[in-house]
């Protein structure tokens, strides 16, 4: 079992690149600890600003060191990224197309025990609703290097949202099939696309082997682009299968499922079955009981795309 969280790859890759760009610059509010940069404060002092539990103020500021010419990480939980700087990451980052990275550390419902007020379960509706911020939610920590890596040469605002804890791997060393705001097909299939994000992308895999030993062909997709989501590979799927389940770590309004379904509407009309969180606060526990939980797990994705075709 990986014991590496995304989150500690991020600080891994920007302390490898701050080496050679004295541009590179991570702020935090009040979460070098919980967001795995207090190695980056103390190699970079120079290249880090604290704000403070200011979450507001971090967006702000990020903004305004990305116009001096800076490219800034702005690293801070999730939920308050999400809700209480949505204005800030509206008009200052998005709006004036500020080099700046938003990192949403412990996502989805990865705070556990802390409940509702810290969970980002609208985060990705949020995010995704403002106009020049593309929204990303990488699989495990070999994409999330890459993804990083490649927003490093990018100039355009993002979100990108990642889990507090170390998730299972999709990929391994050296096979990461990367490309830039294009999904990644993980396994072909004739009957059926499972498509997921984020933490849910190894359990779709899962599903697919299940499927598998069920006399099931399943097309697997780490949509890991949420926005701009990738049109061509889902009205493939469309075409090409006979329905779309999809699975992510969010609520049904604004997620993955209902990008999916209007790509599908516009493009090619097809059977879509979405698994999401419901619409309320969650039951309490990890991660992974909760998905258990709602049936997010490799035998609920699989019986709903038995169920489906």
């Amino acid at each position: 079992m990986n014991r590496i969280a995304d989150k500690q790859v991020i600080c891994n890759v920007l302390m490898q690149e701050a080496e050679k760009d004295r541009d590179i610059v991570v702020a935090c509010s009040d979460s070098r600890g919980s967001g795995s940069m207090t190695a980056f404060a103390d190699a970079f002092p120079k290249q880090f600003v604290e704000v403070g539990i200011a979450e507001q103020s971090l967006v702000s500021v990020s903004a305004g060191l990305a116009l001096c010419g800076k490219k800034v990480f702005a690293v801070s939980p999730a939920s308050f990224l999400s809700t209480r700087s949505m204005e800030q990451a509206k008009v200052d980052v998005a709006y004036n197309h500020s080099n700046v990275t938003l990192i949403g550390i412990s996502g989805g419902v990865s705070y556990g025990a802390l409940g509702f007020t810290h969970h980002s379960t609208n985060d990705i509706a949020s995010m995704a609703s403002i106009s020049g911020l593309r929204v990303y939610l990488p699989s495990d920590r070999f994409q999330t290097e890459k993804l990083i890596r490649a927003l490093l040469k990018d100039r355009e605002p993002a979100y990108v949202r990642v889990g507090r804890n170390a998730v299972e791997d999709v990929y391994s060393e050296g096979d990461v099939p990367f490309e830039f705001n294009r999904a990644t097909q993980i396994c072909g299939g004739t009957d059926v696309t499972l498509v997921a994000c984020g933490e849910l992308v190894s359990a779709a895999q899962k599903a697919a082997e299940l499927l598998k030993e069920k006399g099931v062909s399943a097309r697997v997709l780490d949509m890991y682009c949420l926005k701009p989501i990738d049109r061509e590979a889902v009205a493939k799927a469309a075409r090409e299968t006979r329905g779309i389940v999809t699975a992510e770590e969010h609520v049904a309004v604004g997620g993955l499922g209902s990008m999916v379904s209007q790509v599908v509407t516009a493009e090619h009309p097809a059977r879509v079955r979405s698994l999401t969180l419901p619409d309320e606060p969650v039951v309490t526990g990890k991660s992974r009981e909760v998905f258990d939980y709602y049936g997010l797990n490799a035998e609920g994705i699989a019986k709903a795309a038995l169920e489906l075709i």
